[in-house]
């Protein structure tokens, strides 16, 4: 008699556990699965702790100079506006909101307030014009593109102060010899002292072509930028639509400039309200100062009542006078173009 044969159940065949013996595998092997011992998780963690020492290591001195050199400075600086500080920076006399009363009452900032708004309104146009010229005149060159953008762009790196310097001893420096007064002499012109010259104001125009030398360069890249994020497809299709010139350059190249276009805007609002270097080296006669210059900009009075008088109570409250306006005009300017607003 031969014995019976051995029945073999379908899952066991598959290689998968019998029936009702799933739970008590996973009884028998509670840490299936999962690395012996905690070693991974351990060394993970020990990973994460480095890289956070790491981080730490490298961003402190940076972290703490900017703590101390700026946000303490700007700290300070808030607080000496409400003391009295005459020759000394230490915090003491407390006079609340009289400095900004005072300096608001002194005809002189108005002054410069007026002079700084007028420089604004002229010198904010002509360089966002100039730049966007530049720029699509360069977009359309075809050979030695880069040559032409550096030769545009160097002046950027030029200093301020060594800029003005070159064009006060230079350019313009009112002598028969200076290269204006050259040029001008080439066509019979009488030699001219452009920065004492107030009546026409002649020194506008050295501050004007220093400015514009200065800074068309940079924001010709910022809208050459701009125009090479156009899409050729859209230019193609409106070409075959038929517009051509300046047609193509209303309907299509500045609507698709409008973000470089507000951005170019409140960087040139914001520089003009700083403007300092170039007003303080032009006018500035050695131990006199500036304080007989012909035109002067909010940060240049501040500069010569802080430094100069020693009033740093007076010179910090106007700082944070200057800084409320900038932070106006931009806010100003951001709800009338819509900057930073989504265009969906």
């Amino acid at each position: 008699m031969e014995p019976a044969p051995e029945l073999t159940l379908p899952s066991a065949r598959a290689g998968r556990p019998a029936p009702g013996t799933r739970g008590a595998d996973r009884t028998r092997r509670p840490g299936a699965g999962r690395p012996s011992g905690g070693r991974t998780p351990v060394r993970r963690s020990r990973a994460g702790r480095s890289g956070w020492l790491a981080f730490v290591l490298l961003t402190a001195p940076t972290l703490i100079g900017l703590a101390i050199f700026k946000y303490v400075a700007i700290g300070w600086s808030f607080l000496l506006s409400l003391s009295d500080a005459r020759g000394s920076i230490a915090l003491g006399h407390w006079v609340g909101l009289d400095n900004y009363r005072t300096l608001l009452a002194d005809q002189a900032f108005r002054d410069s307030l007026v002079q700084i708004l007028v420089f604004t309104a002229f010198i904010v146009p002509v360089t966002f014009a100039a730049s966007l010229g530049l720029a699509l005149l360069v977009h359309r060159v075809r050979r030695g593109r880069a040559v032409v953008r550096t030769a545009f762009l160097i002046p950027t790196a030029v200093s301020y102060v060594a800029a003005s310097l070159l064009w006060k001893m230079s350019l313009f420096n009112g002598l028969p010899a200076g290269i204006a007064n050259t040029v001008g002499g080439w066509f019979g012109a009488d030699p001219v002292p452009w920065l004492q010259t107030t009546s026409p104001p002649l020194y506008w125009i050295v501050l004007v072509t220093l400015r514009l030398w200065l800074q068309v360069g940079f924001y010709m890249v910022l809208f050459l930028a701009g125009l090479q994020a156009i899409p050729k497809e859209i230019h193609e299709a409106a070409v075959l639509d038929g517009a051509t010139g300046f047609k193509m350059l209303r309907r299509i190249t500045l609507p698709m400039l409008r973000n470089t276009s507000v951005a170019v805007l409140m960087l040139l609002f914001i520089a003009a309200f700083q403007a300092f270097d170039e007003f303080y080296n032009l006018f500035n006669s050695g131990l006199s100062g500036t304080g007989t210059a012909p035109v002067q900009t909010p940060l240049v009075h501040l500069y010569n009542t802080a430094m100069g008088s020693q009033n740093y109570g007076l010179g910090s409250a106007g700082a944070f006078v200057l800084t409320a306006l900038i932070v106006g005009v931009t806010l100003i300017q951001g709800r009338f173009t819509g900057f930073g607003k989504s265009e969906g």
